[in-house]
């Protein structure tokens, strides 16, 4: 049976259209037409004026309702980040795992394989931040296991994987070049973060073969008229860039310098933790609208929502709304090679989040279900 929402506001790649219906069959948007053409035997599904967005799909975050993935919680912590985040809007997330041990990061590769063969829902993948980073860019990340990777390892940890490792922050500045080329030749996505590169270096490795970015400004050398650092390259080169906008990790100036610069390359990521006190990042603490790790109280993660990370580039950036949902959508499934997500035209995944002037989710939208 055709689904048809209508008596809505549709949002998709960078505008706002009104007196439109989407026609959904199995798990595919078929249609986006005028509503007075709503088949006669479609079913009617009146969204009461509210926004209809693609889903949201956050390529950074490590864990929710109290589970963090890794050393204590793997299974587990993925069906609780399935559950929470759909609820949310978030119809497509690469679940985060932080500078840890190898046999950690090992466990967690083989979990979730298993969590995704057993039938995972929006559930995309891994993203391993870590360990191959630059201690002198440790952020909150355990200095002691960042290292250098090795040939070695990460064929283990490929072929372990199965595909299920979709992106890795690495610093690219420590690495053998064969380290990068077999990831990136293996369709592993490769960000720079937690680096310390100079300008000069990173005008080298970026886009070739690193196409992405790992939290502008956060963990990486502040830009100086002398040391230049790599966030002038970042702006010139122009990758694939995630940003945490909350107000906290990035102020707000500087994310609208950021979308100056690098437009439809900037996409949005929770960086969200969740309250923990066990494993080797223990005691994440919410401070209001984020999170900081003891004894020195180290910004450690975000209290972000996808919706409200729109909300904020809307209310504090200066970014329209249709480019803010573009930030959270459209310009992540392009990085991670996501033809049929991020818009809601024919063909397109039936993926989508419903949403209200207040920045409430309403509804979710999951392959074609409501």
């Amino acid at each position: 049976m055709i689904t048809a929402l209508h008596h809505l506001q549709l949002i998709s790649d960078g505008s706002i259209t009104t007196g439109k219906a989407v026609l959904i069959e199995g798990e595919k948007i078929i249609a986006v037409i005028d509503e007075k053409g709503i088949p006669q035997d479609a079913k009617r599904v009146d969204l009461n004026g509210n926004y209809l967005a693609p889903g949201f799909i956050d390529l950074q975050v490590y864990g929710s309702g109290g589970k963090l993935l890794g050393e204590k919680y793997q299974a587990e912590a993925l069906q609780q980040m399935e559950d929470d985040f759909l609820s949310q809007g978030t119809t497509g997330f690469l679940a985060t795992i932080g500078t840890n041990a190898a046999k950690i990061f090992e466990e967690v590769i083989l979990s979730a394989k298993t969590f995704r063969d057993k039938g995972s829902k929006n559930f995309l993948g891994l993203h391993l931040e870590g360990p191959f980073l630059n201690p002198e860019r440790k952020g909150a990340h355990l200095a002691n296991l960042m290292r250098k990777g090795t040939l070695a390892e990460v064929q283990r940890w490929i072929e372990m994987a199965d595909g299920v490792i979709k992106m890795m922050t690495i610093a690219p500045e420590l690495q053998d070049q064969e380290v990068i080329d077999y990831l990136n030749d293996h369709g592993v996505i490769l960000s720079a973060g937690h680096s310390n590169a100079t300008y000069l270096e990173a005008k080298d490795f970026l886009n070739n073969p690193v196409k992405a970015v790992t939290h502008l400004y956060n963990a990486m050398p502040p830009m100086h008229h002398r040391e230049t650092g790599y966030i002038p390259a970042i702006f010139e080169e122009r990758p694939y860039t995630s940003i945490v906008v909350d107000g906290i990790h990035v102020d707000y100036a500087m994310v609208r310098l950021a979308k100056r610069e690098l437009g439809d390359k900037l996409f949005l990521i929770t960086d969200a933790v969740t309250a923990t006190t066990e494993g080797n990042y223990p005691l994440h603490e919410l401070r209001g609208d984020h999170y900081v790790m003891p004894p020195h109280y180290t910004l450690s993660g975000s209290n972000l929502t996808m919706l409200k990370a729109v909300q904020n580039c809307v209310n504090h950036a200066d970014i329209k709304l249709a480019e803010a949902i573009n930030m959270a959508t459209l310009y992540p499934a392009q990085l991670i090679g996501a033809a049929k997500k991020g818009k809601i035209e024919k063909g397109y995944d039936a993926d989508l989040v419903i949403f209200n002037n207040d920045f409430e989710v309403k509804g979710t939208v999951f392959k074609g279900i409501i």
